[in-house]
């Protein structure tokens, strides 16, 4: 199997992944009257403690090894960035929008990342954006619109909150993307994943103290838990984290597009979800734009 083979089944898998924990968590909120404050917390806690736990046995001196300020301060500052700024900020953020909207919707949000990071890109080489760049981002702007308002100039079909926490979450994909690259030539992504669930854990059980609001899941709840902590964190990461190397970043933004719609057939099919025309279009205009930003660049010949 070709390292493009593989990689591209290693990030739809992990896209997947997160599309099926989406739902899951789309169920935990609108049927077990779970809240996204209270699983976060839990969900990014337990993920770290695993992912900790097993390279703690398996090779110890390199768990701590990016917390030794001594011998590279750089490495402790990247692991912070990557893991709060980055990596559990995004994980709450994406639960929020879907407390708020849908587990399609939140995906589909989440996955205007690609235009952010090609915005970046933009900037970092004091460059405009090509031809096919800017129609990437109309495409991205037009699909957003067709989500968020089903066509009308007056009214939001999703609540404003939800349109915020679902671009912020956008956001923080660009930073957990863009930002390890040194640590990541360093370390296993696994074991990065391990420290960033396990600081955005103890974080945000410090800001939201989910322990004081008295809710106690029920047994599925519980199945739930387990389900968004291995698929959504332990097994979506680590697939879709290890496909970016071979596939390349561009091609894995477009395959990461199995999330959305692994998202939106289980929350129509299964949760009851509305999925209208408008929704389809919008769905359909993030396509073509992944589709385009995963080409490559044209290169300008020499006469």
């Amino acid at each position: 199997m070709s390292d493009r083979v593989k990689g591209a089944l290693l990030t739809m898998s992990g896209a997947a992944c997160w599309g099926i924990s989406g739902c899951m968590g789309q169920y935990l909120f609108t049927r077990e009257n779970m809240d996204s404050t209270w699983l976060v917390p839990i969900r990014l806690f337990l993920a770290g403690l695993l992912l900790c736990g097993f390279y703690f046995v398996k090779n110890r001196k390199q768990l701590f090894d990016p917390w030794n300020v001594k011998k590279n301060p750089r490495n402790t500052l990247d692991l912070l960035i990557y893991g709060v700024a980055g990596v559990s900020c995004c994980q709450f953020l994406y639960f929020l929008t879907i407390q708020l909207s849908t587990a399609g919707v939140a995906t589909i949000l989440q996955d205007l990342s690609p235009v952010l990071i090609l915005l970046v890109l933009c900037l970092q080489q004091r460059r405009a954006p090509r031809l096919f760049e800017l129609c990437s981002i109309l495409l991205a702007l037009v699909g957003v619109f067709l989500l968020t308002t089903h066509g009308s100039l007056t009214s939001l079909a999703i609540s404003p909150a939800a349109l915020i926490s679902g671009i912020v979450c956008a956001c923080t994909v660009v930073i957990y993307t863009m930002w390890p690259k040194n640590l990541q030539a360093q370390y296993p992504t696994p074991m990065l994943q391990g420290w960033a669930f396990l600081m955005g854990g103890v974080l945000f059980h410090l800001v939201f103290r989910p322990w004081s609001m008295g809710y106690v899941p029920s047994a599925v709840g519980v199945f739930g838990i387990v389900v968004v902590v291995i698929v959504g964190n332990v097994l979506a990461f680590s697939l879709y984290m290890s496909g970016v190397p071979l596939s390349g970043p561009q091609r894995a933004s477009l395959y990461s597009f199995a999330e959305p719609v692994t998202a939106a057939i289980i929350s129509t099919l299964v949760l009851g979800s509305p999925f209208t025309l408008w929704d389809a279009l919008g769905f359909g205009c993030i396509f073509v734009m992944l589709i385009l930003l995963s080409l490559p660049a044209p290169h300008k010949t020499v006469n």
